[in-house]
């Protein structure tokens, strides 16, 4: 019996541009979002918010995916950076607190789950298809990924103009929003798929 590769169960073809090429010829941009602590605010400002989300929502002719990613906030370069701090403090007792304030740190992650939040909006968009048939072409059939650089740049174009909308919808809502590169979004599908390994956070720029 043969065996598949483990990358035949991932249908992503290549990520190119910061644009995720599916294996169904689909093209996906994904955009990071701030967050927003509604407790924090007004009951006016919080309708308005909600106000403007839903009006946002409403507005779009084309779907796109919220994804929210929780993990485990890694503490452990921050208790390095403790640590090399208290090897070179000088004075006796601030490193005896600096030791202590450690070992809460310590001691505290360890008796609470604190998870750190990323917020992502995945933008598609489906190139038409055609496919050679009898009498003429026809705008259906099997996809395949996007190859030719200039459809590439054309369904690209397509692709960032939908981005633009939602952007501009969320800027009203007061969240920010930040496109992926490839770095980045290479990053992020290796985390999808091994949501085992510890890795930093995608920083807003």
């Amino acid at each position: 019996m043969q065996t598949k590769a483990a990358q035949d169960f991932v249908p992503v073809s290549e990520v190119r541009d910061g644009i995720v090429i599916m294996k169904d010829g689909s093209m996906k941009l994904v955009l990071i979002a701030s967050s927003i602590n509604l407790a924090l605010k007004s009951e006016d400002e919080q309708q308005s918010i909600i106000y403007q989300f839903q009006s946002f929502l409403n507005s779009l002719d084309f779907s796109v995916q919220i994804f929210v990613q929780s993990r485990k906030y890694d503490i452990r370069p921050y208790i390095a950076l403790l640590e090399e701090r208290e090897k070179a403090q000088l004075n006796d007792l601030l490193r005896i607190q600096t030791r202590e304030y450690i070992n809460f740190i310590r001691n505290f992650t360890e008796m609470t789950n604190i998870m750190s939040k990323n917020f992502f909006i995945v933008v598609t968009y489906s190139p038409p298809v055609i496919s050679k048939a009898k009498g003429g072409l026809f705008p259906f059939g099997k996809k395949t990924a996007v190859q030719k650089m200039e459809d590439f740049e054309a369904h690209k174009s397509q692709l960032e103009q939908r981005a633009y909308i939602v952007q501009q919808g969320l800027i009203r809502s007061g969240i920010r929003t930040s496109k992926l590169g490839t770095q980045e979004v290479v990053e992020l599908l290796y985390r999808i798929f091994n949501p085992g390994e510890q890795e930093k956070p995608i920083q807003l720029q």
